[in-house]
């Protein structure tokens, strides 16, 4: 059968992509990677108690230290989880000698909609304009203005809790009412402004909602916070509860799963992609036939598919396929004490923190090493019963103590702009293979000395601002975590003016094959320094809506 429209992956940007082009009227096919789960139905541990689960939510470390011992160190990561993350020892890749990078991955239908932070940042052109302003990497061929209106339509849709703010740096957006800082919080962000007014601590922009979509059979957020397992309640934006049911409701929507995409079929007469190889689950080779194809099966992957669909990759005229990966470094900056608020306390248990936008080198240059900027996410949390894992004592009066609420402390988690480097980049290692006989990804990474300096910097300034605030800094560290450690993974096939220096056009179009569309992380030419995802998605429906005008008009 032939489609109108591939859609390879179906997490967030998958999900969007098949929503846009089945509400215009194409029919379109949906490849998954990995297994179906069902909205509601198949979130098999969302209820479940510790004293439910054979290792009480902890998991058995031994099979974790053999076949999940990159995943395991997700922060979402947990027995509950963990049949949402890949198993690594069965998805093997490989690493340069001096490269330390943690890919963490979900392949399932909705892949890590499930599983993702779920923070909801806009750019700002301070971001779209930084490698023009200062030489790295290459020109964007967009700016805010032009995705403003795409930003609009997808926080209209998936539900998103903000405050607005009024922040050049942060635009402010279509929110739902914003969830509450708790009384540390509170504190510390009037503390910061009365020293610091450039600066603000807002509550965390979150893809959690605070009045729910009845008509879409969502509901508003019940606080749990156990959002990774899956969410039936539909209150947090997966593509199962929200741009799956929206693309099915076309009727124009095939969805396969367990198929994984080997390459993409092309035909050098026409420069046209003709449809998608894929392995099914027994171990088949199939094609499918399409008029477009819309690459969304994660920044990394979809290099990877690109990368094995032709000798030096498809779409590669410019070279750089593969190449300016990037993912924002980052570190714990600060943890303080917080004393003075122990008769204070919080109920339930609130699905984002908060955040300190970038308020370095924005209309003059005032970074100490480095010109781009840095933000803060974090939070203000209290001890609880769980503290006594830590405590001594037994009896009547170690059990009193753990009824009531304990100290509080604030953390600061600095997230530092990753500057697009050639020398970061993916490759294929042919003589590695996987389960199905593909070549492994190679993947060169290392953080430079604009990475570390400005991560210097925020953890100079994070303990000079919760000390201001009253607090007691226990720790801080000015080292980033491994590559992959922000789950921020972007780049690789990086959008740009000049075919001659970039993969993809303004509207997330290969500049060599005009059917081609590669909207996720991979079309991204700089990184910021705030989370990406509703960026990938603005740019994915954005481009849709493109790829169905161009179809129209028969460019394509």
């Amino acid at each position: 059968m032939d489609f109108d429209a591939i859609v390879v992956g179906s997490g967030i940007t998958g999900g969007w992509a098949a929503k846009e082009l089945t509400e215009a009227g194409l029919k379109v096919l949906m490849i998954e990677r990995g297994r179906e789960i069902r909205h509601q139905q198949d979130y098999a541990t969302e209820m479940k108690m510790p004293w439910d689960m054979p290792f009480r939510g902890h998991g058995d470390s031994d099979l974790y230290d053999r076949e999940y011992a990159v995943q395991r160190l997700n922060r979402h990561f947990t027995e509950f989880t963990q049949p949402n993350f890949v198993n690594d020892a069965q998805n093997p890749y490989q690493t340069g000698e001096d490269t330390r990078f943690t890919w963490f991955r979900s392949y399932q239908l909705g892949g890590r909609s499930l599983t993702w932070g779920r923070q909801c940042y806009r750019w700002s052109d301070y971001d779209f304009g930084a490698n023009a302003r200062d030489g790295h990497g290459t020109d964007w061929p967009i700016r805010y203005v032009d995705i403003a209106p795409w930003y609009d339509k997808v926080e209209s849709f998936i539900g998103v809790s903000g405050a607005k703010e009024g922040l050049k740096q942060l635009p402010d957006g279509q929110f739902q009412p914003p969830m509450g800082l708790n009384v540390v919080e509170t504190h510390v962000r009037a503390e910061i402004a009365k020293r610091w007014p450039e600066r603000c601590l807002t509550v965390g922009r979150t893809a959690n909602m605070t009045e729910g979509k009845p008509e879409e059979g969502r509901a508003p957020c019940q606080y749990r916070s156990l959002c990774a397992r899956g969410c039936s309640y539909g209150a947090y934006f997966s593509t199962q509860s929200s741009t799956l049911p929206a693309a099915m409701k076309t009727g124009n929507l095939t969805v396969i799963t367990d198929a994984v995409v080997e390459a993409l079929e092309y035909d050098p007469a026409t420069k046209r992609v003709t449809g998608v190889r894929y392995i099914d689950a027994k171990k088949q080779r199939q094609t499918v036939r399409a008029r477009i194809v819309f690459l969304n099966a994660g920044a990394f992957n979809s290099v990877h598919i690109l990368l094995n669909s032709a000798p030096g990759g498809l779409a590669n005229s410019s070279g750089t396929l593969g190449t300016h990966i990037m993912d924002h470094a980052n570190t714990l900056s600060a943890a303080a004490l917080m004393p003075g608020f122990e008769t204070r306390t919080s109920f339930g248990n609130r699905p984002t923190g908060v955040v300190i936008p970038r308020y370095r080198n924005m209309d003059q240059m005032d970074g100490v090493g480095h010109t781009r900027g840095f933000s803060f996410q974090g939070g203000a949390l209290q001890s609880t019963w769980t503290q006594g894992n830590r405590m001594e004592g037994f009896g009547a009066e170690y059990k009193d103590k753990l009824r009531h609420p304990g100290p509080w402390r604030m953390v600061l988690v600095g997230f530092a702009d990753c500057v697009p480097r050639a020398s970061n980049r993916l490759t294929l290692d042919r003589t590695k293979v996987d389960a199905n006989g593909l070549p492994q990804l190679k993947i060169d990474f290392a953080f430079g000395k604009e990475e570390h300096a400005a991560l210097a910097q925020a953890k100079a300034e994070a303990a000079e601002m919760l000390t201001a605030a009253g607090g007691k800094v226990i720790m801080g560290f000015d080292q980033p975590g491994p590559g992959g450690t922000a789950i921020h993974e972007m780049g690789g096939a990086r959008m740009g003016h000049d075919p001659k220096t970039s993969v993809l056009n303004q509207w997330s179009q290969s500049h060599d094959i005009a059917n081609l569309f590669v909207t996720d992380g991979a079309q991204m030419a700089s990184s910021a320094c705030q989370n990406p995802s509703l960026t990938y998605m603005a740019l994915t429906a954005r481009a849709a809506h493109a790829a169905v005008g161009m179809l129209r008009e028969g460019r394509i």
